[in-house]
């Protein structure tokens, strides 16, 4: 979900960037640039690229935090599988090797 609302976010940037391009490249008005537009088309895509960085920056954490976890669950796994080869091994042992007395 984050990495989906990062690209989002990285998406609308750009094209902010690129609209805010477009007017301030519109011959019409050579005469007065357009400051205020593109301006706020700019900031917008600062903060919009701030946001997609810290959204990333989350979606890293957590699949940090997720491999961390798995890698624990597959020590666990194996300790648990251990274990259970070992009294495997000890319950196919024959309980008493000893000849029986003679009567």
């Amino acid at each position: 979900m984050n990495t989906k609302l990062a690209l989002s976010a990285a998406v609308a940037a750009l094209m902010l960037t690129a609209c805010a391009k477009q007017e301030s490249a519109a011959p019409d008005q050579a005469a007065t640039p357009p400051a205020a537009p593109a301006q706020a088309a700019a900031d917008a895509a600062s903060s919009a690229a701030q946001s997609a960085g810290q959204a990333a920056t989350g979606a890293a954490d957590a699949a940090s935090n997720a491999a961390q976890a798995a890698g624990s669950a597959a020590t666990s796994a194996a300790d648990a599988a251990s274990q259970a080869a070992q009294s495997a091994a000890d319950a196919a042992k024959p309980a008493d090797t000893t000849t029986p007395p003679k009567q």
